[in-house]
């Protein structure tokens, strides 16, 4: 405590109550303004007392992060940056894919546009069967428009009655028998006279006697009518 000393002209003055608690008081404020200088720091020497602490992280439950904590707060953020970035390569493969198919759209209406429909080609016509210009084919081509016809008779039943009538010559002409002395003679394949052969000439045929499907189909109608089928004759009819 600092000591306080009187002057010396009021050291022989007669010292009150009053004087006593004045200088008590002066002394006790002179105290406390040491105290407080004393007490005070210095700006320039305590410059990082005034300076604000650092903040530390910490998790989630207000404890300080570990090392593991900041590893697996990186994993999470290389996990999400990821998926981020494959997020955005979907989304950009997606928008290509769909520019594609629009310019496909739009290739496919200008063809439409551009390209005339055209009527369907009709099916090709089957090529119409060859027969060979023989006895065999003469009787295959026959017995064909027989069956169109609904002309029953058979490959043997013609084969057979045309031997025995002609020897299968096409323009064998019988110049003896009764209808030959009336002036009708048999001609052909099945010896056919020229009236039997306008009645019973067959249609899609050529219309003449010795021509040799027109003789055949014609004397097969014939036979048909009077002995049911060619394949009944077994001599002159």
């Amino acid at each position: 405590m600092l000591g306080f000393t009187l002057p010396r002209a009021a050291r022989n003055t007669r010292i009150t109550r009053a004087h006593k608690v004045s200088a008590a008081l002066v002394a006790t404020a002179s105290c406390a303004a040491a105290l407080s200088l004393t007490a005070a720091p210095s700006d320039a020497a305590t410059p990082s007392a005034h300076a604000p602490a650092a903040v530390k992280p910490v998790s989630a439950n207000g404890l300080p992060l570990t090392a593991k904590d900041r590893a697996d707060d990186g994993k999470k953020d290389k996990v999400l940056a990821s998926s981020v970035a494959d997020h955005l390569k979907v989304a950009e493969v997606e928008k290509q894919g769909h520019t594609a198919k629009e310019a496909a759209s739009r290739s496919v209406e200008r063809k439409a546009i551009a390209t005339p429909k055209t009527a369907p080609k009709a099916a090709p016509k089957a090529a119409p069967k060859r027969y060979a210009n023989n006895l065999d084919g003469w009787i295959r081509q026959s017995l064909d428009i027989m069956k169109a016809k609904g002309i029953p008779g058979s490959y043997e039943g013609l084969h057979r009655n045309i031997m025995r009538e002609s020897s299968g010559n096409p323009n064998a002409v019988n110049d003896w028998d009764i209808n030959a002395i009336n002036g009708i003679p048999s001609k052909g394949l099945l010896q056919v006279i020229q009236p039997t052969f306008d009645t019973y000439h067959v249609a899609g045929t050529a219309n003449k006697l010795t021509d040799p499907v027109a003789n055949i189909t014609a004397a097969a109608n014939y036979a048909a009518h009077r002995y049911g089928s060619i394949d009944n004759v077994n001599s002159a009819y």
